[in-house]
């Protein structure tokens, strides 16, 4: 049969919680355009209850996530590159036609992307290194600082670099043992929406990384006050919502991630999402747990170890 008689199949575009595809709660979608202002696809448009649903989703995955060993959370990430790389066609193309870039350009991002994966799934065992260690106390004590993941993470994603940036602000923070519930670019959310297909064939346990699209300031909002959200990243709002959602979160004293300096005319996207990450983002949801612990005496002359 030709091409000529064959129908187009367009792609649904779903939200992803739990590890499923649901449609959203309210049934509302919104259009994606292009650069151009051309039709790209029908989004999800977000609820408060989808929101609230993802939480709960990121909850119950927090346990197993947070109690798997580094090294294997490091695998998961490293797999999530393997999958892309078999999928980059299709992310250039979404990057291309959501950023407005070249073929090229929006392939180099896909490609950074994907280092991006590697570049953290080689760091989840190699972090308690450079924030934890032995500290030198007055006593016959072992004093030994550890970090932890704080919990759930609510996330904001860049509203202007729909890849490579999401993927800089989700991989550090799964890489550290927490889960996330992810608001997708308002204008560009399908290399996000298709980011969830990628993590569900991943290894990537459900609940892990929830991935919603919308208004981000209607999907924010809850998510700011929500007392089982830990910590919020304010990357993708502009300067007036993130004073909002400050305040808000301030009520069950979540730790905030607040990019500076914001432009407070646009969402933030001051960072430059091509240069190397560091560390300050794997860092910024961790907490530090201190075990003091007696060393006991030996020989007769009191001496100790």
């Amino acid at each position: 049969m030709s091409d000529q008689n064959r129908l187009g199949v367009f792609k649904t575009y779903k939200l992803y919680v739990g590890g499923k595809f649901p449609r959203s709660e309210s049934g509302r979608v919104y259009e994606v355009t292009d650069s151009k202002g051309q039709w790209l696809a029908n989004a999800p448009q977000s609820s408060r209850k989808d929101a609230r649903d993802a939480v709960v989703a990121a909850r119950k995955a927090f346990g197993g996530w947070s109690g798997a060993t580094a090294y294997n959370r490091g695998q998961v990430l490293y797999r999530v590159a393997e999958m892309l790389e078999g999928r980059k066609e299709q992310f250039v193309r979404e990057v291309a036609a959501s950023e407005g870039l070249s073929k090229s350009k929006a392939a180099a991002a896909v490609d950074a992307a994907i280092d991006r994966w590697v570049w953290y799934a080689g760091w989840t065992d190699k972090i308690g290194q450079i924030s934890g260690g032995a500290n030198p106390v007055a006593g016959p004590f072992f004093n030994l600082s550890t970090p932890e993941p704080t919990g759930v993470v609510a996330v904001l994603a860049p509203q202007k670099s729909s890849f490579l940036g999401l993927v800089s602000v989700i991989a550090p923070v799964i890489a550290t043992g927490n889960t996330a519930v992810v608001v997708a670019s308002a204008d560009a959310p399908l290399p996000a929406l298709s980011l969830g297909e990628v993590l569900a064939t991943s290894d990537v346990p459900g609940g892990v990384v929830n991935i919603l699209s919308g208004a981000t300031a209607e999907i924010a909002a809850p998510l700011a006050a929500h007392q089982d959200v830990n910590a919020i990243d304010l990357t993708g709002a502009d300067a007036a919502l993130a004073k909002e959602l400050e305040i808000a979160a301030a009520d069950n004293l979540k730790r905030v991630l607040r990019p500076q300096p914001v432009d407070a005319d646009s969402a933030s996207d001051s960072e430059d999402w091509s240069a190397s990450p560091g560390t300050h983002r794997l860092t910024a949801f961790l907490e530090t747990k201190t075990v003091w612990h007696p060393t006991g005496a030996l020989g007769a002359a009191g001496s100790s170890y």
